[in-house]
């Protein structure tokens, strides 16, 4: 597949969606957890927030290599045929609010109902620097794209 048509289904599947499965790491065992997530137009970021008091943030503090899975799955039989995923590899880092403004702007565009979470102390805004989007379609049909 080419790159830019790639770039193109990455996109477009990642604008379809608006949560990810985020995978850490804790201690020697996987952990996954829901997140809503935005990302930067040249798919260089991928943002969530989560609460500071979690083992989810733990996790990301202590091990920030992270991975998360977007899909559009319909849980029925033509699934196997039609649905997409994307994982998404790179390591994250909690990044200042007042210093990404923008980048909170852009995830509140996506999630309204979240902007009291986002602007509690409590909580902290991560940031993904992409490494890799596995793109994997028609159940095995398996791409690349690093941005």
């Amino acid at each position: 597949m080419e790159s830019e048509n790639l770039q193109y289904k990455v996109d477009a599947l990642l604008r379809s969606q608006k949560l990810a499965v985020l995978a850490t790491q804790d201690n020697d065992r996987p952990y996954t957890s829901l997140v809503a997530f935005s990302f930067t137009d040249d798919l260089k970021s991928v943002f969530f927030v989560t609460a500071r008091a979690t083992r989810k943030y733990d996790n990301l503090v202590n091990r920030p290599r992270t991975a998360l899975l977007v899909d559009n799955r319909q849980n029925t039989g033509d699934d196997f045929q039609h649905a997409v995923a994307v994982t998404i590899l790179g390591d994250t880092r909690e990044v200042e609010k007042a210093a990404h403004a923008a980048d909170i702007e852009a995830f509140l565009q996506r999630h309204p109902p979240l902007r009291e979470f986002v602007e509690k102390d409590t909580s902290a805004f991560f940031a993904v620097d992409v490494t890799t989007y596995i793109y994997v379609s028609n159940f095995g049909d398996v791409a690349e794209y690093r941005p």
